[in-house]
């Protein structure tokens, strides 16, 4: 049967025992938490060592995955979960890849309803699928761009990743207490950047400068902490 495994900071567990004691709970050890990326790490090898076929990993502030249909965004409902994840897991493995994951942008207009699948866009951290015989692990020195290079690392071994343009996440990041929200600043976000265009260079890795607004006379005076992926490969 699907489970659910909250992994929590070994100073966190007997209270998340202790208010939560219909959930599964495990104490990450000594030394993991302080990373997203070396949890990231820790959680996924500690599933497939256990056997899971595909690990889905979720972060805290994740409202749901949504999906629009006659005008309105409607909730994957928990009944219909499981299964959604079942279906696009065994496309994906058809497919070749070890990742899968939904539209990053809810707005309706992104929803691109000629190409319903993408093999070469960005999959972000508040909802991602690995499946089981991933070879690509989380660079730890990454810890606000994590799942920028995990997308480039998956395309550039695999050629692939799977993203579902009709389904999206909403999450609230960067409004939780804790987390990465406590090391997200913009002098952060740019040093990491950096380092991610320093990895894979900066015609695969660029920044956006373009200013989201009618009025075109106004210019950008700072980057996007989200910058723009461009994969020289065959894909779409």
């Amino acid at each position: 049967m699907p489970f659910i495994n909250v992994y929590v900071d070994s100073s966190e567990y007997e209270d998340y025992i202790k208010f939560n004691p219909k959930l599964e709970i495990i104490k990450c050890e000594e030394g993991v938490q302080g990373n997203v990326s070396r949890i990231r790490n820790y959680i996924l090898k500690k599933e497939f060592d256990n056997g899971a076929d595909a690990v889905v990993l979720v972060d805290d502030d994740l409202r749901g995955v949504y999906y629009w249909e006659n005008k309105k965004a409607h909730l994957v409902e928990t009944d219909a979960f499981i299964n959604f994840i079942k279906k696009y897991s065994i496309v994906a493995k058809e497919w070749g890849a070890y990742l899968w994951g939904v539209n990053v942008n809810q707005d309706k207009q992104v929803y691109r309803e000629y190409s319903p699948f993408s093999t070469l866009s960005f999959v972000g951290g508040p909802f991602q699928v690995f499946l089981k015989g991933n070879n690509c692990w989380y660079d730890e020195r990454l810890f606000l761009k994590e799942d920028y290079d995990m997308t480039l690392q998956q395309i550039n071994k695999n050629r692939i990743v799977l993203r579902l343009n009709k389904f999206f996440y909403s999450c609230r990041q960067s409004e939780q207490i804790g987390g990465c929200a406590v090391q997200r600043n913009y002098k952060k976000e740019e040093e990491q950047l950096k380092l991610l265009q320093s990895k894979w260079g900066k015609q695969i890795v660029k920044v956006d400068f373009n200013k989201r607004s009618h009025n075109l006379k106004k210019k950008k005076t700072r980057i996007d902490y989200n910058p723009i992926i461009k994969v020289p490969i065959a894909g779409i």
